[in-house]
């Protein structure tokens, strides 16, 4: 074979290499093919029927008395434990999506599984519940993940994550077309936040068709007491938009929250776009639920709102 015949057979190949080897230095990892993620929780952290599922989810958002507010829904958070546990206080931030026209929903929450520095954008074309494939917004994922050296894209932090899955039945259930940009936190520091806080609000940006959601629970295994003490000072900062204090007071014990960074984001976004007003929807605790208060886990859902008015009563 002549030397040009080789160049023209092998041209091709040489240059597939280096499209995936460009793709793997944006990820952060080898080069995948579009996938889909397969639920992990479904059968345990909520119904694995979709009858079931979907009975579940209606019943719970079927309590929720709507709430009426002046001014537009920018961001919500929500809790990400089993729903047994924590769907009826998700329920009430899920129940504000009815009838919305959000297009894109930039989920934020925090890695249990794994340790890692920076942010982890996930680039798998879609997650599969019960309730169908929720696609992922690939080109909006890619952007973000060039839109910084601390964020990439980590596989084996969202394969077995529930933080952002717990979220997905809700989202099929109140809103109709939408995509999801699933964000993880490796570890809590402010300098991530901010560039993160920065990165989303430049790339995603202040849109009518896109929602904001930081996952998180609240104190883990205090008693009841003792729980609604530390869980009430995260909601006085929350309700106040106060950034430093909640920070502060994080770092001091004096609240918890296993998704602080994604909450601490959120409040970073929330104030790059005018947001004026925190709504707390709903807090208990898994007390509540079990009837045992000797250790019990924390939720809270909330609404931050761009508020055209100033309700006291909100």
């Amino acid at each position: 074979m002549t030397r040009n015949r080789c160049s023209i057979v092998f041209l091709p190949f040489f240059l597939f290499l280096v499209v995936c080897f460009c793709q793997s230095r944006v990820t952060g990892e080898e080069w995948y093919e579009e996938e889909i993620r397969p639920s992990v929780i479904a059968g345990s952290w909520y119904p694995r029927s979709r009858e079931k599922l979907i009975d579940t989810i209606r019943g719970f958002l079927s309590k929720v008395k709507p709430v009426n507010f002046s001014g537009k829904l920018k961001a919500v958070i929500v809790p990400h434990a089993g729903y047994r546990y924590s769907g009826e206080i998700a329920a009430h931030a899920y129940r504000l999506l009815k009838g919305t026209q959000f297009k894109r929903i930039v989920l934020i929450g925090p890695s249990h599984r794994m340790g890692f520095e920076g942010v982890s954008v996930n680039l798998q074309s879609g997650y599969e519940t019960p309730l169908g494939i929720v696609p992922v917004d690939l080109e909006m994922c890619n952007k973000i993940i060039n839109a910084s050296p601390d964020i990439r894209y980590i596989k084996r932090a969202h394969t077995l994550e529930h933080c952002i899955e717990i979220q997905l039945p809700f989202l099929q259930t109140v809103l109709e077309k939408f995509r999801i940009v699933p964000v993880l936190i490796g570890r809590y520091d402010l300098d991530t936040c901010r560039e993160l806080a920065n990165v989303l609000v430049r790339i995603a940006g202040d849109s009518k068709e896109t929602l904001f959601i930081a996952s998180s629970d609240l104190s883990h295994f205090h008693n009841y007491k003792q729980a609604k003490e530390l869980d009430h000072q995260f909601i006085r900062d929350v309700r106040s938009l106060d950034i430093g204090g909640l920070h502060k007071d994080l770092s001091i014990g004096k609240c918890e929250a296993c998704g602080r960074a994604a909450v601490i984001t959120l409040l970073m976004i929330a104030k790059k776009i005018d947001v004026n007003k925190a709504v707390i929807l709903k807090y208990a605790n898994s007390g509540d639920v079990t009837g045992d208060m000797r250790r019990v886990v924390g939720y809270v859902s909330a609404a931050l709102i761009k508020a055209f008015d100033t309700d006291p009563h909100l």
